[in-house]
């Protein structure tokens, strides 16, 4: 289990697979302010919540040149249906070997109803133009998460 990657720090390097089947590498996305958030499962109500949030924050997003990516250690096939089902407008990636996760720290021991396992917690970077993480939000609330996330790429 690794550590938070903290504000300031570079943001480790990935390439991963999209729910279209694209790789997706961010080293191709510096630029302009990239946000990662990562969720446990497609299709459960919080996931649902959070990606309804950011798919309905899409135009406010594009203005201020942010590009959107949610991953979880889903496969590609169950990345589709989520995305197909909630017309979801931004990328969603695989991680199946949760080695993404792992890289950000968001893969975790989580405690639930007395059982310890490892998972993902739900967490979101903000990355900045040159690919330093500018924002950390460690455990994500998800009602109003959107605005905050929105908020804080202004500020950048």
């Amino acid at each position: 289990m690794s550590d938070w990657i903290e504000p300031g720090n570079k943001a480790p390097a990935f390439t991963l697979t999209a729910d279209d089947g694209t790789k997706v590498r961010l080293s191709e996305l510096k630029g302009g302010p990239v946000v990662l958030y990562f969720y446990p499962k497609d299709d459960t109500p919080g996931c649902t919540r959070e990606a309804c949030a950011f798919r309905d924050q899409q135009a406010a997003l594009k203005k201020l040149g942010a590009k959107v990516f949610g991953i979880s250690p889903d496969d590609v096939a169950s990345h589709e249906k989520f995305r197909d089902k909630y017309d979801l407008n931004f990328p969603l990636l695989a991680d199946p070997e949760h080695k993404v996760a792992e890289k950000y720290g968001a893969w975790r021991e989580k405690n639930m109803y007395g059982k310890k396992k490892m998972g993902i917690q739900r967490s979101t970077y903000l990355i900045d133009a040159t690919g330093k993480v500018a924002k950390l939000w460690k455990s994500v609330k998800v009602d109003g998460h959107d605005e905050h996330v929105l908020k804080a790429i202004a500020e950048l």
